[in-house]
């Protein structure tokens, strides 16, 4: 009896699966940078989000860790050079594309992150959707954080101000929102590994592919059946003054008197309108930011046209203003309350946080110098050391300047520290519209987060107010003068994710974390069984 070769154990150790080839792999990498692009303002197509983690996952699957990092590093740079060009208005294209390439780099890590955990998802997939949320939480918690404080534009969740997800912030802050759109798009992606048939003689259950679309379509559309917090019964009348600028671009620091005298201008008429009984009188005033770029309490002229609008409307006005220092060149980006007779309140007045590098203040200024002497004509900017809380009468607003609406905890601070309700002040002269919009998306997000009634008020816009579902109302245009006059109701309980704070945040990137490291064993044995079918 002739024995044969027990050749069926080799075919058992079939080699790892190969991923989609690269003439497929790139153009789905630009699909899913230009999907995730037009999903966030001020195109808007939300439900895009998850079709752009979809094909961003799909492809970087199962390639080698590098090749996972350049194809995520190219989705990355179709959405954030074009999601970024309006910082080139201000700062010129050199710092727009030096901040595009930092972002583009966190997706390339991504990317890598994504290749890593293949054998993980091959061999579990109903981990998709939650290896996919979970490590694009980790993406935007890096990125908000480094360097130099970090960037947060362009979340997942800021891409969902008009999408049933947005509810979810209500419970677990933008980064529940933003798993939730990742997840979603894990499951799509999964789906479609599944359903897909490389023969027509492969037969697959149909029970994962109908898991997968009940997954995608429950992670898309069951946020609606969420309640969200609704504000206390009492009210406050808060007025938004939208001077406008003479000229929009870099002249806007060439045009200071002529911005603060817009604001002035706008006050005086809605006072007018007030004493003639048209108009509700207001509680409260807010202007935006640079609304008096030069110093009120030290320049007596300013400070004097602004009692004189405090005066004349019978209100306090929340003026944001550059404060100088005793220290030349450093100054103070301040949100104060200036009150009729009595003027500035200096007990209540808010210097932010975050100033932004680069533009607000140089890091490593010593060292940039060897490259450079222009960097001395960025100014330093303090840092504020606490949340911006101010009493103005009846209302306690929780101020929040520019920027720093799109950083989690500062928003929070303010209602951890007693904030009824959020005004944004923001500076969008130097920038367009779409950056306008991107910001307003932010605040209708945190409006929900917080269960606080929020306005943003812009010096050219767009300013408006934003209820605690998300809404927004009386929203003036831009490149226009406009004031806006609303009741807001005053916040009285707190959301789930406010006590939270960053646990969920944290908790996601852990469990990221858990799975990265859960890949190896099964990255190690794809390897051995790899090299063990070579060797036959």
């Amino acid at each position: 009896m002739t024995l044969e070769p027990a050749t069926p154990q080799v075919a058992a150790q079939s080699p790892a699966p190969r991923p989609l080839g690269l003439r497929v792999a790139l153009p789905m990498a630009v699909l899913a940078g230009l999907a995730l692009l037009v999903a966030l303002p001020p195109y808007g197509l939300w439900w895009l989000a998850p079709a752009g983690v979809a094909l961003f996952a799909a492809a970087v699957h199962r390639r080698r860790l590098r090749s996972g990092f350049w194809i995520g590093s190219l989705a990355g740079l179709v959405l954030f050079v074009p999601l970024l060009v309006w910082t080139s208005f201000s700062a010129g294209w050199l710092p727009w594309m030096l901040l595009s390439f930092a972002q583009a780099a966190f997706m390339g890590l991504m990317g890598l992150a994504f290749a890593w955990v293949s054998p993980l998802v091959d061999r579990r997939r109903w981990a998709w959707p939650i290896v996919a949320g979970l490590l694009w939480v980790a993406m935007e918690a890096g990125r908000s954080r480094a360097p130099f404080g970090g960037f947060p534009w362009g979340r997942l969740a800021f891409s969902q101000d008009d999408a049933p997800a947005l509810r979810l912030a209500a419970y677990g802050g933008a980064p529940l929102v933003t798993f939730a759109v990742a997840a979603a798009g894990g499951a799509l992606v999964a789906l479609a590994w599944r359903a897909w048939r490389p023969t027509p003689r492969v037969r697959r259950p149909l029970a994962p592919v109908l898991g997968f679309a009940l997954a995608a379509a429950a992670l898309i559309a069951g946020p609606l059946l969420a309640p969200i917090t609704q504000p206390g019964g009492e009210t406050a009348t808060i007025a938004i003054v939208q001077g406008n600028v003479p000229r929009l671009g870099l002249d806007f620091n060439a045009q200071r008197r002529a911005v603060l005298d817009n604001h002035v201008t706008g006050t005086e008429k809605l006072a007018a309108e007030v004493a003639a009984g048209r108009q509700k009188q207001p509680d409260l005033v807010v202007w935006p930011e640079n609304s008096s770029d030069i110093d009120p309490i030290r320049n007596p002229d300013a400070a004097a046209v602004i009692s004189r609008a405090a005066d004349l409307i019978k209100a306090p006005i929340l003026v944001g203003t550059v404060l100088r220092t005793d220290k030349p060149g450093d100054i103070e980006n301040a949100g104060i309350l200036w009150n009729p007779v009595t003027g500035p309140d200096l007990d209540q007045k808010y210097v932010k946080q975050h100033p932004v590098p680069f533009a607000e203040y140089m890091p490593l200024r010593p060292v940039a110098r060897l490259v450079t002497d222009k960097v001395d004509l960025v100014r330093n900017m303090l840092a504020g050391d606490h949340p911006g809380i101010l009493r103005a009468g009846p209302v306690t607003v929780g101020d929040v300047i520019c920027f720093e609406v799109a950083y989690d905890g500062i928003v929070r601070d303010t209602v951890t520290s007693g904030a009824q309700v959020f005004a944004v002040q923001t500076n969008n002269a130097t920038f367009n519209e779409a950056e306008a919009r991107q910001q307003l998306a932010m605040v209708r997000l945190r409006a929900v987060e917080h269960g606080r009634e929020a306005l943003m008020a812009s010096t050219v816009g767009v300013s408006g107010f934003v209820g605690t579902d998300g809404r927004v109302h009386d929203a003036s245009g831009f490149n226009v003068a406009a004031v806006m006059v609303r009741d807001m109701r005053l916040g009285a309980t707190t959301t789930l994710a406010t006590r939270l704070g960053r646990w969920p945040e944290t908790a996601m990137v852990a469990l990221a974390v858990v799975a990265l490291a859960g890949a190896l064993p099964l990255r190690r044995r794809r390897r051995t069984t790899n090299d063990d079918a070579e060797a036959r």
